[in-house]
């Protein structure tokens, strides 16, 4: 056991158990198909790598960046937000750049709760949803991440029967692991229940481009009102393949932002400056590599349900995000998520996220990331089948 009080909060990490498989087995020369972390296999375009370049060339470059991010960048994101989404941000007061989503996330969990508060998460949800807060001292109370008929009633339950009263309401859509979508209609009862019960909200738009169907995912800060409670975030990883150069956005809520920032400015000076200069060009230059990514998540999603459910795996379609959300396979649901995750890296050669990780709704799933090409959906196909005739 711990002495430190904050470890101590932490269980365990699942996918550190799975990805130590994986690696045992690849040591071995296994050749394992990872379809367990959402780690893009693609690069940014050419003209991002060049600024990159360019900039770095610079030798008045290489000094201490801006916290916040550069006056440019912020302004290039809040140009996103009003061609997108049709959203007026000030790049000075609302809008901050962080070290990708999930570093900004957990800074921000720091800086609006204190130990004790109460915080409503979806669940299942991505990690940082939970632990980001857990890590500041607070209590988690788990709402659906479905938005089902019934989810207002069991977040005004969850209201009702918690002590303290809760201080944050986390959502995220298109839904990492589950891939749900949801309309402005929806964000609106988001805001209006948060307006009246007093909740600051955080919105996870991390998938915002990662959409399959005819409309676009919207943001909730379209919603009037949104920004007196709310805060959104947005990552440059998937959208642009920029998963490794660890940028992206909070945006929003002047007040939030500014705690952000205010936390941020004891922690780090900011991404490095050409990264910067990069994520700019990317943000205002053609914006061809955001149709082809998906374009490609699409097609790789249509080649894995058909070629699973040929192998005898049925996965339901996700409409969004570059994830499928998968129940277990009847068969093998004794062995939960992380048993079914390691029989099929074992039997099928195919690496699989636990749902478990995902929090403790998520048992009886596992999540599959659409990050192989399609020639190696296909061999997971036959890793499966092989695994479902046994």
């Amino acid at each position: 056991m711990s002495d430190y009080y904050r470890i101590e909060r932490l269980p365990p990490y699942v996918f550190a158990e799975v990805n130590r498989m994986k690696a045992e087995a690849r040591a071995k020369g296994v050749d394992i198909v990872d379809l367990g972390m959402g780690n893009p296999d693609g690069a940014p375009p050419q003209h991002v790598i060049d600024k990159l370049c360019e900039v770095a060339r610079d030798p008045h470059a290489h000094r201490y960046s801006a916290s916040a991010g550069i006056k440019g960048l912020r302004k290039a994101q809040a140009d996103y937000y009003a061609r997108r989404f049709g959203v007026s941000l000030d790049p000075d007061s609302e809008v901050c750049v962080t070290l990708g989503s999930k570093e900004g996330f957990a800074n921000l969990a720091q800086a609006i709760t204190a130990p004790g508060d109460v915080v409503l998460t979806p669940n299942p949800s991505y990690p940082i949803h939970h632990f980001g807060f857990i890590i500041a001292g607070a209590a988690i109370r788990s709402i659906p991440a479905a938005p089902g008929p019934d989810f207002f009633d069991k977040l005004e339950k969850a209201m009702r029967y918690s002590v303290p009263r809760p201080k944050v309401l986390v959502v995220g859509y298109p839904s990492n692991p589950t891939a749900q979508v949801v309309g402005l209609d929806f964000y609106a009862g988001i805001v209006e229940f948060a307006r009246s019960e007093g909740l600051k909200v955080i919105s996870d738009l991390a998938y915002a481009e990662i959409y399959y169907g005819d409309q676009p995912t919207p943001s909730i800060l379209q919603i009037p009102g949104a920004r007196d409670i709310a805060v959104e975030f947005t990552s440059m990883s998937k959208t642009y393949s920029m998963a490794g150069w660890r940028m992206g956005f909070a945006v929003g809520n002047p007040e939030m932002i500014a705690a952000l920032k205010r936390v941020k400015s004891y922690l780090d000076y900011g991404a490095f400056t050409p990264i910067q200069a990069a994520a700019v060009a990317a943000l205002n230059g053609p914006q061809d590599i955001v149709e082809h990514n998906r374009q490609l998540y699409k097609k790789r999603r249509d080649v894995m349900v058909e070629s699973f459910a040929r192998a005898g795996w049925d996965i339901p379609v996700p409409e969004a995000s570059m994830f499928a959300w998968a129940p277990i396979p009847e068969r093998f649901r004794g062995m939960g998520s992380l048993g079914f995750a390691k029989h099929a890296m074992e039997v099928a050669h195919v690496a699989l996220a636990p749902g478990i990780g995902f929090g403790e709704e998520g048992e009886g799933y596992v999540r599959l990331a659409l990050v192989e090409n399609e020639h190696r959906l296909r061999q997971a196909a036959r890793g499966i089948k092989k695994m479902m005739d046994q």
